[in-house]
């Protein structure tokens, strides 16, 4: 099937619904090696991903494939810990699946995590960045997520892009890192299709591009949170320099990028959890 629709999200909305008690307000995606914060919501309900009619299951590693539904610093939570992906074979509609059910159960703040390569020359592996913005490279060639029919009910037909990472939630995460004494980068994250890593010359033209941090998912859900009129904020773990001349001896792995999510994910939880607590104010 090509085109998710209503009939598939509100059969896996359903699903959820009636195996847990809790309706959640703020939804979680933890991206590679992110996955242990989802251990912090307390009194959770927790679901399979395999469990769920329609829902996308990863094949990577780091991406464990539960959603955990509790109570976490105020907040009534619906945290996935992975996602799925467009180089697994998904199509878009599905791999943001997870997303138009969040909405479906009432969800009105969705916060997106990943792993990211460093761009910036100011980045270092383990550090933070916020995203103000992205470039949907999937997107201008083609694999958009609103791609095929539109359901009117869900958002318009062409939704507007200019403020995809809202500017309230941005300021009340630069606060909390402050507070914390977290550095925070902010820029701008590239979404790629993959699986492979970018070659050398893929990274010197995204950085002359704007971007400073590049990766393979977060665009496709911010976008159709957007569409459904959902308040979005993003944020990449650094997990490598990424290379930009042939002649590197280093070279990019997954195991790297789990190995910098230990490092990236302690500081994302406070970040996390002091933005939780800011929401009940």
């Amino acid at each position: 099937m090509e085109f998710f629709g209503r009939a598939e999200f509100e059969a896996a909305a359903n699903y959820v619904q009636q195996h847990t008690i809790y309706r959640p307000r703020v939804g979680i995606v933890l991206g590679s090696g992110l996955g242990s914060f989802a251990e912090a919501v307390e009194g959770a309900d927790i679901i399979r991903y395999d469990q769920i009619p329609h829902w996308p299951v990863s094949t990577v590693e780091g991406h464990s494939g539960q959603i955990h539904i509790g109570h976490l610093e105020g907040q009534t939570v619906m945290v996935m810990r992975g996602r799925a992906h467009y180089y697994e074979g998904y199509p878009m509609s599905q791999v943001t699946l997870p997303i138009r059910v969040m909405k479906q159960l009432g969800v009105d703040v969705v916060i997106l995590t990943n792993a990211a390569g460093g761009i910036n020359r100011d980045f270092a592996p383990g550090d933070l960045m916020l995203l103000t913005d992205h470039l949907n490279l999937l997107g201008m060639t083609g694999a958009n997520p609103l791609r095929g029919p539109n359901d009117d009910s869900l958002g318009p037909r062409f939704p507007d892009m200019s403020k995809v990472y809202d500017t309230s939630l941005r300021r009340m995460a630069l606060e909390v890192a402050s507070e914390q004494g977290i550095p925070l980068h902010t820029g701008v994250y590239v979404c790629l299709a993959g699986p492979t890593f970018e070659t050398p010359a893929d990274i010197r033209f995204l950085r002359a591009i704007g971007a400073d941090a590049v990766g393979m998912s977060t665009v496709p859900e911010a976008i159709v949170a957007r569409h459904g009129g959902m308040r979005v904020l993003g944020f990449s773990g650094i997990s490598n320099v990424a290379i930009d001349t042939v002649d590197s001896e280093a070279e990019t792995t997954h195991e790297e990028v789990l190995e910098a999510g230990k490092l990236a994910g302690p500081r994302l939880e406070v970040v996390l959890r002091g933005l939780l607590r800011k929401l009940t104010q």
